[in-house]
């Protein structure tokens, strides 16, 4: 007998507003950062249902907004190529400098290291240091069109791994810069990655505008199944670090559930709010959160196996 997933999906705030190009989740409070076109950044708490920050980044469009959590910070990266940073609880400004030469379109927060990583559309990515007041202390070389997102490995964290619109993944480490290797296999350029364990394997995980995601297998670097079924381009992909699912999102508005191991589609959620750009999500929570066109929504999510 196969085991199947029995999803369980609530949505638990759903908020009307412009454009939401970027989500985040802080890892103990109950608070959503958003990351507006028009260059606000918010801080909606969701379980109140209301927003208690706003921060007024740019006239141009913020791509990537995170919480740095252990520092009480927010950054946030823009179209004007700067990154900002904020202390969320006075609201104060702590920094801000020129970063790249294009629009930045994602930031990556180390999880213990004082680093920050940024991609742009200059084809580089570039590490920065805040102890050392924000240096630039490496740039990754090696992309031939714009880098659309960078992924921290959560078991290596001195690797990552970049999307671009030259349709090939590659991989770092944080101190040499240069590519460890190149994962090329989508027919249009990537827009999105992330890093999984299944079965005690490690995997990465590339969305494209060729309508299709596709898992990878980190050690023979070879692309080992590819989920179909979007109609447009796929603008976000999630690996859930705690419930054996895949999430990925597209600009034909929906967001598809799948199997973490055996990548079946198990469901398909449209929320009305138009094309779907970013993910959010937390370890330890169930809650999932979306940024689209038309506003952002956050929903609970429950899976369990049964046999068929």
């Amino acid at each position: 007998m196969e085991q199947t997933l029995s999803l369980q999906i609530e949505h638990e705030f759903v908020q009307n507003s412009e454009r939401v190009k970027s989500v985040d989740l802080h890892p103990t409070e109950p608070w959503i950062l958003v990351g507006f076109y028009s260059g606000t950044i918010s801080i909606w708490n969701y379980q109140t249902k209301t927003e208690e920050k706003s921060f007024k980044v740019s006239d141009l469009a913020v791509r990537s907004a995170k919480f740095i959590a252990r520092e009480n910070w927010v950054v946030a990266a823009a179209d004007d190529k700067f990154i900002r940073v904020y202390n969320y609880n006075t609201m104060g400004n702590i920094v801000e400098f020129e970063a790249h030469t294009d629009f930045i379109r994602s930031l990556a927060v180390h999880p213990s290291l004082p680093y920050v990583v940024s991609a742009s559309d200059d084809n580089v990515l570039k590490l920065w240091n805040w102890e050392k007041g924000w240096s630039c202390v490496e740039t990754y070389e090696g992309h031939s069109h714009y880098v659309m997102q960078v992924a921290l490995n959560p078991n290596n964290p001195a690797t990552f791994a970049s999307a671009s619109l030259d349709n090939t993944l590659k991989i770092w480490n944080l101190g040499s810069s240069t590519p460890n290797f190149t994962l090329d296999g989508h027919s249009k350029g990537l827009n999105c990655v992330d890093y999984f364990i299944s079965n005690d394997k490690q995997y990465l995980l590339s969305g494209s505008d060729d309508f299709t995601a596709k898992v990878w297998d980190c050690n023979t670097r070879g692309c080992v199944e590819t989920l179909e079924g979007h109609t447009h381009n796929v603008t976000a992909v999630c690996a859930h670090p705690d419930l054996p699912i895949i999430i990925t999102a597209s600009e034909d508005g929906s967001v598809k559930i799948w199997d973490a191991v055996t990548y079946r589609l198990q469901t398909t959620l449209n929320f009305g709010l138009e094309r779907v750009w970013s993910i959010g999500y937390k370890k330890g929570s169930y809650q999932l959160t979306f940024g689209c066109d038309k506003g952002f929504i956050m929903i609970k999510m429950n899976c369990a196996a049964k046999q068929d």
